[in-house]
């Protein structure tokens, strides 16, 4: 499934979804020992992704990246704790960011900008010949994605944008399965109504 294929009448470019990592099993072990270099792989595997998620949520770079930096420092921090639940390792990383998301609204209240966040840092590669009608498609997307409650927010941007199963989004966000499944419902349908106006 591409970034939002069809589930809104809409064709957008598919984002390349960032799977699990070869050997993240065995990577991870490495990194509960205290490994750098394994922890390491796992940063340069998951960061685009977490800052993606971060970004869409926050509005402003300089921000998601200060956040997407505490998330994975935060991560080194209590690696040595992590129990693997057959879920890619971004599922913990997500619980991180939207904890630290959270943390972050409740002690700084800001402006959203989407004019901050443009096609590259969503992972859309547009090239030259790209229209200027697309560009506004997904001005228009990310502004109403915006509008949406944050639990909305996030079950669009990790089912839709990052391309997360069911059962991934629930671990991530610590959700049933069939919560994850309403939230979902809910959220297009809310989705629907705003890219309407």
């Amino acid at each position: 499934m591409g970034l939002f294929a069809d589930s809104f009448g809409r064709n957008f470019e598919s984002i390349p979804s960032l799977s699990m990592l070869d050997g993240e099993d065995n990577i991870i072990k490495e990194a509960i020992k205290g490994e750098a270099s394994a922890f390491g792989r796992l940063y340069d595997h998951y960061q685009p992704q977490i800052y993606r998620f971060i970004l869409i949520r926050v509005g402003h770079r300089e921000e998601a990246e200060d956040l997407t930096h505490q998330v994975f420092l935060n991560a080194w921090k209590r690696v040595p704790s992590y129990e693997p639940r057959g879920f890619p390792f971004s599922s913990w990383l997500y619980r991180i960011a939207r904890n630290l998301i959270i943390d972050f609204y409740r002690t700084k209240k800001t402006e959203i900008s989407v004019d901050e966040i443009n096609e590259e840092d969503l992972g859309v590669n547009n090239s030259l010949g790209e229209s200027a009608d697309k560009k506004i498609e997904i001005e228009n997307l990310l502004y109403a994605i915006r509008r949406l409650k944050d639990e909305h927010q996030e079950v669009i941007i990790l089912r839709f944008i990052e391309d997360y199963s069911i059962a991934e989004t629930a671990s991530a966000l610590n959700r049933s399965q069939g919560a994850i499944k309403l939230l979902q419902h809910r959220a297009i349908n809310n989705l629907k109504k705003i890219l309407k106006q």
